[in-house]
């Protein structure tokens, strides 16, 4: 009986133990911020200075606007401190995982931050898709992130949330936005340079997704091949796209990895432009690791397209 006692004794203390560091453990698990794509998981990642976890509903090399969530992104939402989105209707299907997360508990409007707010927007419209837009999102253009300058104002805003959740860690985040801000202007400065030689050169596009970058490194889209979002382009469309690409001089066609590439090799073979990848987000190009490293890619592999004799 002595025994059963002291062991019963000793389990517990055991148990009281071992229960410390894990229940401490528990107590200091980070606040989760969940993003929509992996271009705001890298900025978000950046700027945390640790003090956050930060996961994407899209993965990396997914393409988020045919992205369809699974019913366990439901609990992602559910137990994210802050979700951060795109907006302008580019991840329209988070409304509906918003809706579902608060069936089981309650998602506050001051938990979701929409990064698009503060953005200098293009095409802005409305609801109805504009035909020379090809887009069938909401009130504008919804790629403004591939203007790298516009991160600057998003790590800001980020940030600025980031502290409202993890107030401890409001030096680390402040120091590391710093110096992600640092990092991004120069690397601005050297991307505008490789790409100066190139202002005003008239490019085609097949998806309506660049118009942010053009816009930032003086580049003249004269034309889209995709006349609306989805659609293919039919064989006159192809024909009067191809006299036009000729007159203006077009070299390069910008095309993403997640489109067809059928019509951008029909029209580089009757026009000689040449077929250039470019990743439209983080993860979908190899090279493409971070933010960053996305403009590092698609800066470079662009001026060796343009560079090349006509």
């Amino acid at each position: 009986m002595r025994w059963t006692r002291w062991s019963a004794a000793a389990l517990a203390a055991l148990g009281f133990v071992l229960a410390g560091p894990f229940a401490a453990a528990r107590a200091e698990v980070a606040p989760l911020v969940v993003v929509t794509t992996p271009d705001l998981k890298s900025i978000a990642e950046a700027v945390s200075g640790g003090a956050v976890r930060v996961e994407t509903l899209v993965q990396p090399g997914a393409d988020a606007e045919t992205f369809a969530p699974r019913p366990g992104h439901v609990g992602m939402i559910r137990d994210a401190a802050l979700i951060v989105r795109v907006g302008l209707g580019f991840d329209e299907w988070l409304d509906k995982l918003i809706r579902q997360a608060g069936d089981t508990g309650q998602v506050r409007n001051e938990q979701i931050l929409d990064l698009s707010t503060d953005i200098a927007l293009l095409e802005v419209q409305g609801r109805s898709v504009e035909a020379r837009s090809g887009h069938a999102h909401g009130a504008a253009n919804p790629h403004y992130w591939l203007d790298p300058a516009n991160a600057e104002a998003m790590s800001a805003r980020i940030a600025e949330a980031l502290v409202r959740i993890a107030p401890a860690g409001q030096d680390a985040i402040a120091s590391a936005q710093k110096r992600f801000a640092v990092d991004l202007k120069q690397r601005l400065t050297r991307w505008t340079a490789k790409l100066e030689p190139f202002r005003g050169e008239a490019v085609v596009a097949y998806h309506n997704g660049w118009p942010y970058f053009a816009r930032r490194f003086r580049l003249n889209i004269v034309d889209l091949i995709e006349p609306k979002e989805g659609i293919a382009p039919s064989p006159a469309r192809l024909s009067g796209l191809a006299s036009r690409m000729r007159a203006s001089g077009v070299r390069a066609i910008l095309h993403e990895p997640f489109e067809p590439v059928e019509a951008s090799r029909y029209l580089a073979e009757r026009t000689g432009a040449r077929v250039v990848v470019l990743a439209p987000s983080v993860g979908a190009v190899r090279e493409a690791t971070d933010y960053l490293s996305l403009f590092d890619y698609n800066v470079d592999r662009l001026a060796e397209v343009l560079a090349q004799p006509r």
